[in-house]
C-alpha cells in the first residue's frame, strides 16, 4: 500500500516534528471511504467536538486490516462491506500520546442495509452519528473544520487527505 503523508506535531502547529528521545506506542488503524447506491459515503460527526471522521479504528490483536475493518464499519456504521482498492496509508506521529499511528485506507461498497451501530462509550460520549454525503460535500465540509482537541487535529488532517486521494484515484478510472 502507498505511503501518502506522515503528519506531525509541527503540522498541525502545535509542536515539532517526530522524536527520537523517546519510543513511540504502535497503534495501527483501518478506514474505508464506504459509498452507497447513490455515490454518498459515510462520515462518522462528533457532536461534543464539532468535527467529521471516516469511519473505521484500531485492528485488535491477532487482526489483520480487512478484518478490523469489517468489525469498525460493522460497529460505526451498521452495515457490511465489500472491500475494494486500497487508497494508502497516513502515518502520524502523536507526540503528546507518545504515539505512532498507521492508518490504511480502503474504497469499500455498502452490501444491504445500513443498521443500528454499536458504538463504544468513548464514541457515545463523544456524540457520534453516521451521515451520508457526497465525497465532495466530505472534502469541504473537513477543509472548513479547525477542531481545537489535538487527536482531532490529527483526525482532520488525516481524513482529508483520505478523501483527497480517493477523488485522484476516481477521477483516473
Amino acid at each position: 500500500m502507498k505511503l501518502l503523508l506522515e503528519i506531525s506535531d509541527s503540522d498541525i502547529g502545535v509542536g515539532s516534528p517526530e522524536r527520537f528521545d523517546k519510543p513511540y506506542r504502535l497503534r495501527k488503524a483501518s478506514r474505508a471511504i464506504i459509498f452507497n447506491d447513490k455515490n454518498e459515503i459515510a462520515i462518522q460527526f462528533a457532536s461534543k467536538y464539532n468535527y467529521h471522521k471516516l469511519p473505521g479504528g484500531g485492528l485488535d490483536k491477532g487482526e489483520n486490516t480487512p478484518e478490523a475493518l469489517r468489525r469498525e464499519i460493522k460497529e460505526e456504521v451498521g452495515c457490511e462491506i465489500e472491500i475494494g482498492d486500497e487508497i494508502g496509508i497516513i502515518i502520524e506521529y502523536r507526540n503528546q500520546l507518545d504515539l505512532l499511528q498507521v492508518s490504511y485506507c480502503y474504497l469499500a461498497k455498502l452490501v444491504g442495509e445500513v443498521g443500528k451501530p454499536a458504538w463504544e462509550e468513548g464514541e457515545i460520549e463523544e456524540g457520534f452519528e453516521s451521515v451520508w454525503m457526497l465525497p465532495d460535500e466530505a472534502i469541504r465540509l473537513l477543509e472548513s473544520e479547525s477542531p481545537n482537541e489535538y487527536k482531532n487535529q490529527f483526525i482532520v488532517k488525516r481524513d482529508l487527505e483520505f478523501l483527497r486521494e480517493a477523488k485522484r484515484m476516481l477521477q483516473n478510472k
